[in-house]
């Protein structure tokens, strides 16, 4: 028996000493899994997500995957996903473009038909539910060396004052020298002004332009000097009155282009519909909604790859789905322009890619109706406020803007831990600090409003678009009444450039999207777009019992005042319409939550009392949360408000 038991001993010994052997030969690997093990227990125990709130990963069916670079929720609570080309050429050429309709509530999907590039367009919730979606893209991008034909913007000019001409694209234009080149796009010229009458009639050429390139390739097209061009198939009088001018047509880099097109999703159809174009072309600009329904819009690269200048601004007005002009301003592309209570508009300095360094980047208030701009003084760190995110703090009613992060302008790898505020119903509106982002210098931030009147950041990188793996996996809550950020749970996912967060109706939040250049921390291996989806539950979701919305309007007049049912209207403390997200580039200027009076309460009544003021809470459909004590908030009711 000894003898059998000192063999047993020994056996067993042995595998002790092979297994502390392969465990020191794979210390790393071993520890690791364990920690991972661990920090599993820990993330999922009830108190952890009572702090901290918990992270779960959506994977959508092959099929059904796309890049997100546009989110926005609809009054239907289905999220619309759009790519369209989603910043890959191959799809471009091959006239590739996609959105997607998920429902995040059933987790149900389905490929909406996407007739345009809508990628890097501007979108925003219309007074009655439908998306307008307005710009695209007409033309990547060609880098230095990679341009083969000679290129640029051509003028078309018409010198007739009884007719406007329209050229299709492919209309050639040949210089004195006989080498010819092609427009890429259609064009329409305005008839000539006339004015005055006999010897004293004056006739003022319109002009209209147009991006061309060279019918072949080779050097001996670039023309660097400013030349007339005539229109082939052309003669006699036309041939006088319509020709082409350029400045110079090159081998240079060649930016983005935008398109004219303009189209509404319609929830209730879920297929997109077209309305008129605008006058100007657009890629990368900002739609901001207005008081009475209208959206004004501004900025973008136009159809020749060129900023646009800021006389070409224009307003949408739902009512006759037309477009008129909009007071001019300059602004870099997608600049972060909030409707104030006043019905000013206050642009917070934050924008996204293009534009130069010390043009349009002051914060300030733009009043559109005698377009004066009051500057915002006091924003630190203003050279970094480019890939920046902006808030409208809640309640809205405080009318404070906070900017977030930020960069440099263009591929700079500087970064900001800067936040700010600025308090637009002072006398003297001015940036005060906030207190520095916990992650440091952060771009590409997102910041969604909760509704228990804190902001939910999460993501974003360091460097430009996760150079040298800089993402961050961090999140955390903002909360203005202290002006403090606490912690919050880790995303496992990171998010740089083309990601974007909004809030669900349920009251978690949704994160999409993500598209940095490269793989590894040497970038030397090409990124790929992270198409999982992210969902947070906040901690407010683990406390408990929430407030229940039984039933409530489903329209609502300003300054009325309404009644919802719930079950324990004695616990119903704070009640708010939140305007759903619509997102992109870290730029969502569309979200707000208004906070609504809480009057007398009945047996399972609650009376609500909207503002009045339409700035404040514009047109439209909205998430009607109620909150408790400590914050937790009921599943929202849909609730359009109107004039």
């Amino acid at each position: 028996m000894k003898i059998r038991n000192a063999g047993r001993t020994r056996r067993f010994a042995l595998g002790s000493t092979v297994a502390l052997t392969v465990a020191g030969m794979n210390a790393p690997a071993v520890l690791g899994f364990a920690n991972e093990q661990y920090h599993q227990y820990v993330i999922n125990r009830p108190e952890y997500k009572a702090e901290y709130g918990h992270w779960q990963t959506v994977v959508l069916p092959a099929e059904f995957r796309i890049n997100a670079i546009h989110a926005s929720l609809l009054r239907t609570g289905k999220i619309l996903i759009i790519a369209g080309s989603g910043n890959n050429q191959r799809n471009f050429d091959a006239g590739t473009f996609k959105s997607l309709l998920w429902d995040p509530a059933k987790n149900t999907y389905k490929l909406v038909p996407t007739p345009a590039d809508m990628f890097c367009g501007g979108h925003t919730a219309l007074p009655d539910g439908r998306l307008l979606v307005a710009g695209g893209t007409q033309r990547y991008e060609a880098l230095d060396g990679a341009v083969k034909k000679a290129a640029g913007s051509m003028r078309v000019r018409n010198e007739n004052p009884d007719a406007a001409r329209t050229f299709p694209k492919g209309t050639v234009f040949t210089a004195p020298n006989g080498r010819e080149y092609a427009s890429t796009a259609d064009v329409t010229v305005p008839a000539a002004v006339k004015t005055g009458a006999g010897d004293r009639t004056v006739v003022k050429a319109s002009e209209q332009h147009v991006f061309v390139e060279a019918v072949a390739q080779g050097a001996e097209y670039v023309n660097n000097s400013p030349t007339q061009y005539a229109i082939k198939g052309l003669s006699g009088a036309e041939a006088r009155n319509l020709y082409g001018m350029a400045d110079r047509l090159t081998l240079e880099k060649q930016d983005f282009q935008g398109i004219r097109a303009a189209f509404e999703f319609n929830p209730d159809t879920e297929m997109y519909e077209q309305v008129t174009d605008m006058a100007y072309a657009r890629w990368y600009p900002t739609l901001t909604g207005l008081g009475d329904g209208r959206v004004v819009t501004v900025s973008g690269l136009d159809d020749t790859g060129q900023i646009l200048t800021g006389n070409d601004n224009e307003i949408y007005d739902p009512a006759s789905k037309t477009w008129s002009k909009a007071p001019d301003r300059y602004f870099p592309t997608y600049p972060s322009i909030f409707l104030t209570a006043s019905g000013k508009l206050f642009y917070s300095g934050s924008n996204a890619g293009y534009g130069p360094a010390d043009k349009g980047r002051e914060p300030g208030i733009w009043d559109l109706g005698d377009n004066s701009f009051q500057p915002v003084p006091g924003l630190r760190d203003p050279a970094l406020t480019e890939t920046s995110s902006s808030v409208l703090l809640p309640p809205a009613q405080t009318q404070k803007v906070m900017i977030l992060g930020g960069g440099g302008v263009g591929e700079s790898p500087l970064s900001t831990a800067r936040t700010d505020i600025a308090d637009l119903s002072a006398a003297k509106p001015a940036f005060t600090p906030g207190p520095d982002l916990p992650a440091g210098g952060t771009r590409y931030l997102n910041g969604v409003i909760l509704p228990d009147d804190t902001v939910f950041t999460t993501g974003g990188s360091s460097n430009y678009r996760g150079k040298h793996r800089s993402d961050l996996l961090k999140a955390q809550f903002y909360h203005p009444d202290t002006n403090t950020f606490s912690t919050a749970a880790e995303p496992t996912v990171g998010r740089n450039y083309h990601s974007e967060a909004l809030l669900l109706p349920d009251g978690r939040v949704v994160v999409l999207g993500s598209d940095p250049l490269f793989a590894d921390k040497a970038d030397t291996v090409p990124g790929t777009f992270e198409q999982r989806i992210e969902i947070y539950t906040p901690p407010y979701l683990f406390h408990g019992e929430r407030p229940q919305l039984t039933d409530a309007p489903t329209a609502a007049r300003l300054g009325a005042t309404i009644t919802v049912n719930s079950p324990e209207p004695k616990g119903v403390v704070t009640a708010k319409l939140v305007r759903p997200s619509s997102v992109t580039h870290a730029t969502d200027v569309e979200q707000r939550s208004v906070a609504l009076d809480v009057g007398a309460r009945s047996d399972g009544g609650v009376a609500l009392t909207l503002p009045g003021n339409p700035n404040l809470l514009p047109p439209g459909w909205y998430m009607l949360f109620v909150t408790d004590g400590a914050g937790t908030p009921s599943v929202a009711r849909w609730i359009k408000v109107t004039p």
